[in-house]
């Protein structure tokens, strides 16, 4: 008898490429004999995964003014979804979770009071609480009465065992899987430039994503006032929308320093039909992460078969090796990220040996069908 679950999910295109996860660990679950189905938000579009079957019970919980308003209909389309899942049979309830409120809360004992079980996967729980020393017991409650908490690697597996006292056994690792089935590689660079606007004759750098103070974009753009004076055609293209602050604390680094004329700033969330044509533009990818968990850029970078240079974290360093699938630099050193850029590219054919070993690997060991055959096993083994 297949095993039937809901993978419940209220962000999914709302959330970046959150939504090609979904359907990538939908995809793979679906080939390993594992019947899904997708309960998410209204404003996430059916992928047309043969035999996914998808429903838009969260609707409208997005741009309220009022967040009661907004956790109001966010509970009744939870409720929508739990009790759906349950009538038409599912045993077990994935979230993911990227935070603990109440209504991680409301959702985990509704799932328990209908009997199935609950299987969470941590994406940047620790982070977060990391910041909010209050939500910790909360945190410890919800996550203390899952059926099977799942992270990508050994770096967080490490810190809920130090956080929460679990044990290493009760924590699976599986891996964030690639976003090939789900992108457009654009082969033809100079086309791609020309529709951002950017120069054909660059050396192009890309930093891509919401911009946080954890990501580090400070250290990029200092670095950058070291890599002009040895690669005077060098150019940053910033790709993304400031969030926790406004950009103004970038701005005042690229005035400093006499940036201007070396970056290309994009302060805007960026259409999905433009995301193939940044990464086609570019010649490599940074990452000058001081915090992380997991990274979907780094996946999406290897994806389009770019390189991608990394601080030497350790979630990075689980995944990539250095020069030889990604590079890495010094976290938070400037200098250190300035001297391999200019390594970089001052090394023949470095840049596409590296871009094409990182995509084999993650084609090969970051694919959903391996990574649907290990989820297939933890959910067999809450049976």
């Amino acid at each position: 008898m297949k095993t039937k679950i809901a993978l419940i999910d209220s962000v999914a295109a709302r959330g970046g490429s959150h939504h090609f996860y979904l359907f990538g660990q939908s995809t793979g679950l679906i080939n390993n004999g594992v019947e899904v189905n997708l309960y998410t938000n209204d404003i996430t579009k059916d992928p047309n995964i043969k035999n996914l079957k998808i429903y838009h019970y969260y609707k409208g919980i997005f741009g309220r003014r009022f967040n009661f308003i907004a956790g109001l209909l966010y509970c009744i389309g939870s409720v929508r979804s739990i009790f759906h899942a349950k009538l038409i049979g599912s045993t077990i309830c994935h979230y993911h979770l990227f935070h603990i409120n109440i209504l991680v809360l409301f959702d985990l004992l509704l799932t328990k009071v209908l009997r199935m079980k609950v299987v969470y996967t941590i994406h940047d729980v620790i982070s977060n609480l990391q910041k909010n020393q209050s939500n910790r017991l909360l945190a410890k409650f919800v996550l203390k009465l899952a059926d099977k908490l799942i992270t990508h690697n050994q770096f967080s597996q490490k810190q809920m065992e130090e956080m929460f006292n679990f044990k290493k056994q009760e924590i699976a690792i599986i891996p964030h899987g690639n976003y090939i089935p789900f992108i457009n590689i654009q082969n033809n660079i100079q086309d791609s430039r020309d529709l951002l606007n950017i120069p054909r004759e660059k050396k192009v750098i890309l930093f891509f994503g919401m911009i946080k103070r954890i990501k580090g974009l400070e250290i990029l753009l200092s670095s950058l006032s070291i890599i002009k004076e040895k690669i005077p055609d060098i150019l940053l293209v910033i790709a993304g929308k400031a969030w926790e602050d406004d950009f103004s604390v970038y701005q005042k680094i690229i005035d400093k320093y006499n940036l201007q004329d070396y970056c290309i700033i994009r302060n805007h969330y960026i259409l999905s039909e433009h995301v193939d044509h940044y990464f086609s533009s570019t010649n490599l990818v940074v990452l000058p992460y001081k915090r992380i968990s997991q990274s979907g850029v780094l996946m999406m970078a290897a994806s389009y078969k770019k390189a991608v240079l990394c601080s030497n974290l350790t979630p990075f360093m689980e995944v990539m090796t250095d020069n030889q699938t990604a590079f890495f630099f010094e976290s938070e050193r400037p200098k250190s990220l300035a001297n391999k850029v200019i390594q970089i590219f001052g090394t023949n054919n470095l840049l596409d040996q590296v871009a094409e070993a990182g995509f084999s690997l993650i084609n090969e060991s970051y694919n959903w069908d391996v990574i649907g055959k290990r989820l297939q096993k933890e959910y067999k083994f809450l049976s």
